[in-house]
């Protein structure tokens, strides 16, 4: 914990020390080591052993190959994508944003799946190393239903265009204002 303090910025204390900024400044400081906490879970370690295999099998590429290079950069964009949006959906309270991430992450990990054939279809020598990737993201997508499994879908703003609406409502929903005290709650030290 103490090396993750030294690594945050620091905090503007150039205005004068009341019991109020003090306390502003430790709820700032407490969110970002809680911002943090994502990088430790088995749904984000497992998106970095993915990237860093990919790193590895498309570091393998023949370097004088266009068609290679091109989708050197699409499965390595797709891998990044999974941890952006994953850092993303963990950021958020809201169901219908968690949702969108979700599904965005499953489309770039499903194209990581499916890019063995690519590859095969190429010519890649290396191809069979790839089957490490397709082993990864079957892992990962097992650990991605449990983690969108948890999300509180009681934590939505209704979604007018019906996509990421919990089940059971529908695009029209009016929320009653009692149904949104959860934007004013504090947030939760679990993370989702």
């Amino acid at each position: 914990m103490y090396r993750e303090v030294a690594n945050l910025k620091p905090i503007n204390l150039s205005k004068t020390l009341t019991a109020t900024t003090i306390q502003e400044n430790f709820v700032c400081l407490y969110k970002r080591l809680q911002m943090k906490n994502y990088l430790q879970t088995p749904i984000y370690k497992k998106s970095e052993e993915i990237f860093e295999t990919l790193k590895a099998i498309t570091g393998l590429f023949p370097e004088d190959d266009p068609i290679l290079s091109d989708l050197k950069g699409q499965l390595l964009g797709d891998a990044m994508l999974i941890q952006a949006k994953l850092a993303g959906a963990f950021a958020v309270k809201l169901y219908d944003i968690k949702m969108e991430n979700a599904t965005l992450i499953r489309k770039a990990a499903r194209d990581l799946m499916v890019s063995y054939h690519t590859l095969k279809m190429l010519g890649f020598e290396e191809v069979e190393y790839y089957k490490i990737i397709r082993t990864q993201i079957e892992e990962f997508r097992l650990l991605f239903v449990d983690w969108v499994a948890a999300f509180n879908n009681k934590h939505f703003i209704t979604d007018t265009w019906g996509l990421f609406n919990p089940p059971g409502v529908a695009h029209d929903y009016k929320q009653q204002d009692n149904e949104l005290d959860f934007l004013d709650e504090e947030e939760d030290s679990d993370i989702q």
